[in-house]
């Protein structure tokens, strides 16, 4: 029997296209692991959010805010409380005057992604992870 021009083009175009899938979830790995770094992603913006403003609290009131809860009442101040996945509350904690931390569950541990030279503060470990944050005064 002979294989004809045509299929043996297609067989290669079914190869090609399944040899570049299996690569693309090998490199960026599947769609519910990057649901979950999306995740992550949007645990660590809410987190620094809330950083801002309890920054800006600091500057106007020379205190820390006793809860988050406490900051998202305030006009013109929006923190997100609640993880976007679980709608579990973050973890706001006065540690002394002026230094407190922020807690929030991961589920990847980018801390590993980073290299020494490139570490990002807002790096993290899976599970629960916490934020050591002195406060600073923001210029008004």
């Amino acid at each position: 029997m002979r294989t004809s021009g045509k299929g043996i083009l297609a067989a290669t175009v079914v190869a090609v296209v399944a040899v570049a899938v299996v690569a693309g979830l090998i490199l960026l790995g599947s769609p519910a692991q990057e649901r979950m770094r999306k995740l992550d992603a949007r645990r660590v913006s809410d987190l620094r959010e809330a950083a801002n403003a309890v920054d800006f609290h600091w500057t106007r009131h020379g205190c820390l805010p006793s809860s988050l809860e406490e900051l998202s009442r305030k006009p013109g101040v929006h923190v997100k409380l609640l993880d976007p996945e679980t709608e579990q509350p973050y973890e706001y904690r006065v540690l002394s005057g002026n230094t407190y931390e922020l807690c929030a569950h991961f589920a990847h541990d980018t801390a590993e992604e980073h290299n020494a030279l490139h570490k990002d503060f807002w790096s993290h470990g899976s599970g629960r992870y916490c934020f050591r944050l002195e406060v600073k005064s923001v210029k008004r």
